[in-house]
């Protein structure tokens, strides 16, 4: 599921359904790209639309595989990838090439780069607030 799909969660949750009956293909699903983020409160949760819950139904009851989102695996697998419920683990990765241009490719390199340097920026300006901020800490026992 995606992240704070419960208002007091900040990480992806898995929820795990289990059938006895089942000894054929288990059917993982990763909906960690659905949902819409939302205030709720002082805290922020993901909200899936109707559609997308239906998504999920209709992978999880059909077992169909979906690029991206859901695989159906056997037993076997699981085993060998450790009793590993992650999805993402059994998804075919795809490469897409595509031809650029010595001037497509200097524009787009330097664009990663001027947003690298933004990152590193933020991160000093982050660091310095957050040394700035324990340096005013205090203990203080309160009998």
């Amino acid at each position: 599921m995606p992240s704070n799909i419960f208002a007091t969660t900040g990480t992806n949750v898995s929820i795990l359904f289990l059938d006895a009956t089942n000894q054929a293909e288990v059917i993982l699903i990763d909906a960690s790209a659905l949902g819409q983020k939302v205030k709720d409160g002082k805290n922020q949760k993901t909200v899936l639309s109707p559609e997308e819950q239906q998504r999920i139904i209709d992978a999880f009851k059909t077992k169909d595989a979906q690029e991206d989102f859901s695989v159906a695996v056997s037993y076997e697998e699981i085993t060998k990838k450790n009793c590993s419920f992650d999805a993402g683990q059994y998804f075919e990765i795809t490469l897409n090439y595509i031809d650029l241009s010595l001037d497509e490719f200097t524009s787009e390199l330097s664009k990663r780069q001027s947003n690298l340097a933004e990152c590193f920026c933020e991160g000093n300006r982050l660091e310095k607030s957050i040394s700035k901020a324990l340096g005013t800490l205090n203990y203080e026992r309160l009998d």
